[in-house]
């Protein structure tokens, strides 16, 4: 009795384990599929940038109100919307944060535009 339960929990692991070790096979085809699929160097900084700060260009856009991606603008609008959402004059902490983490992300991103000139012209 105790045999026939030992060669069940042996089948049992090994059905486990190949079945473990295609999906493992699967997963790593599919990540390398999607990282020949996203393109250049270029978008893989910009999805780098996304993923670190969790914010999108846009939704960083939207946030600081910024039409254009220029620092002098960037730094204005961040100014004036960290010191409205300051706590001590009755703002919102979490509002604040999304400001930083919003002018994080579009200097991030003036940050990869100035690279790519850079590279291309090496």
């Amino acid at each position: 009795m105790a045999r026939y339960l030992a060669q069940i929990i042996v089948m049992g692991v090994q059905v486990v384990g190949r079945a473990f070790a295609r999906a493992l096979q699967q997963e790593i085809a599919a990540s390398q599929a999607a990282a020949q699929a996203r393109g250049s160097a270029g978008q893989h900084s910009a999805a780098a940038a996304t993923s670190i700060t969790g914010m999108s260009l846009q939704e960083a856009q939207q946030i600081l109100n910024i039409s254009t991606l220029t620092p002098e603008e960037i730094q204005t609008n961040y100014d004036h919307l960290f010191k409205v959402n300051d706590k001590t004059v009755g703002g919102s902490f979490y509002l604040q944060s999304k400001v930083v983490r919003a002018k994080e992300r579009l200097d991030e991103e003036v940050s990869i535009q100035t690279e790519q000139p850079n590279q291309k012209s090496q």
